[in-house]
C-alpha cells in the first residue's frame, strides 16, 4: 500500500462538498469560507483504548469515530459543516481496509451532512483516527456552552442511558449469566447473542449517533448550557456544574434507563444507576432549560429531532453534583477518565 495511492482512493469516494467549502481534500489546505460564527472541536479514538478491532468491523470504527466527533457539536448546538481526519495505519491493516474504514465514515457524513475536508495518512503501531469537526451557527450567541446554566433551571436529558456500557459489559462477556470478570479472553462474539435487546446494547456501543438534530433544537428552545455524555452522567454533570458555578441536584430514580441495562447490570454484579451515571459513551445531551421552557423544548425534540426529552432534576446554588438515589441515599458522580 502506497499513502499516494490511498489518498487518489479517498478522494474518489468523498461525496461532494458543503456550500462553506471552497476547495476540499487534494491540496495542501482546506478553504473554507463560513458566514456567521463557527464551533471547532478535536477528538481521538485508538484501538485498545476506545475500541477494539475484535469486536467491529472497519465500517463501524469509522463511523463511531465521526459519531463521537460531531457530538461535541450537538453539545454546542451547533450545525455540521466540515471533518478533517488523520489515520494511524497500524501494520495489519491494508489499502482495502483502510477504504472499508472510510466508507463507514463517509456514510454517515452523508447522513448528517458533514462534509470530509481533508486530512492526514500515517504509520501507526494501532489503528487511530483523529478527527478535527468544525459546525456553524448564524452568530456566535447561538450556540450553548457549559457555562450557562442558573439556579432554577430544570436538568433534562435526551434518550435513553446505560445502554452502551451495558453493550460493552455484553461485549466482554461479563454482562451475560456466567460471565466472567471482564478478562479479554472472555469475550462474546456479539453474533452468538440473540436477544434482541441485548444485541441493541451492543449497537448503542459500537454504532453511537451524535445528537445534532435535539442539539440544535435545544439551543433553539432557550437552553442555558449542554454537554453530550461521553464520559458517564456523572462526571459530564461536574463539568457543567463547574463551568457554570452552580449545583447540580439529579433524582437517579428519574433516570431514563435503556431496555435491557438493568438484566444486564445484574448479570455482571453491577447496580444499574450506577452503571447508567459512570458507564459513559451514551452520547445523550444533558442540558439547563429555565422550566417554562420545557414543555415547547420536549415538543419540538419529539417533533424535529424525535427524541425524548426527560427531566432529571434542577439547578441550584451551589456547586458539585448530588446524585439522589430513593431512600435518600446519594451516589458518588463518577465518569470515564481518559488518564485514569
Amino acid at each position: 500500500m502506497g499513502e499516494f495511492e490511498l489518498l487518489a482512493r479517498v478522494k474518489e469516494r468523498l461525496p461532494q462538498a458543503g456550500p462553506p467549502v471552497r476547495l476540499g481534500s487534494g491540496d495542501d489546505a482546506a478553504i473554507s469560507v463560513p458566514g456567521g460564527a463557527t464551533a471547532t472541536s478535536v477528538d481521538a479514538l485508538i484501538d485498545g483504548v476506545h475500541f477494539r478491532r475484535e469486536w467491529s468491523s472497519l465500517p463501524q470504527i469509522g463511523a463511531k469515530a465521526l459519531a463521537v466527533a460531531l457530538s461535541d457539536l450537538a453539545a454546542m448546538g451547533a450545525e455540521p459543516g466540515e471533518a478533517y481526519v488523520v489515520l494511524g495505519v497500524p501494520p495489519d491493516l491494508d489499502e482495502d481496509g483502510c477504504i472499508e474504514l472510510l466508507d463507514g465514515m463517509t456514510a454517515l457524513a452523508a447522513e448528517t451532512g458533514t462534509t470530509l475536508a481533508g486530512g492526514d495518512v500515517t504509520r501507526a503501531p494501532a489503528l487511530t483516527l483523529a478527527l478535527t469537526v468544525v459546525g456553524h451557527a448564524a452568530d456566535a450567541e447561538d450556540f450553548v456552552t457549559r457555562s450557562g446554566a442558573q439556579p432554577g433551571d430544570a436538568l433534562v436529558v435526551t434518550g435513553e442511558l446505560g445502554g452502551a456500557a451495558a453493550g460493552l459489559l455484553l461485549l466482554e462477556g461479563t454482562g451475560v449469566k456466567g460471565g466472567s470478570s471482564g478478562a479479554r479472553s472472555s469475550f462474546v462474539p456479539h453474533s452468538d447473542i440473540k436477544d434482541e435487546r441485548k444485541r441493541s446494547l451492543i449497537a448503542q456501543q459500537l454504532e453511537p449517533r451524535p445528537r445534532l438534530g435535539a442539539g440544535r433544537a435545544l439551543a433553539a428552545a432557550g437552553a442555558t448550557a449542554m454537554i453530550d455524555l461521553s464520559d458517564g452522567l456523572g462526571g459530564d454533570a461536574r463539568h457543567l456544574a463547574a463551568a457554570s458555578g452552580v449545583g447540580l441536584r439529579i433524582d437517579a430514580a428519574a433516570l431514563p434507563l435503556a431496555a435491557g441495562v438493568a438484566e444486564v447490570a445484574a448479570a455482571a454484579g453491577r447496580n444499574p444507576i450506577e452503571l447508567a451515571t459512570s458507564g459513559g459513551e451514551d452520547y445523550e445531551l444533558l442540558a439547563a432549560l429555565p422550566p417554562d421552557l420545557l414543555a415547547a423544548a420536549t415538543a419540538a425534540l419529539q417533533r424535529d429531532a424525535e427524541a425524548a426529552l426527560t427531566r432529571i432534576g434542577e439547578v441550584v446554588a451551589g456547586e458539585g453534583v448530588e446524585i439522589r438515589l430513593p431512600g435518600g441515599e446519594t451516589l458518588e458522580p463518577t465518569g470515564f477518565d481518559q488518564l485514569g
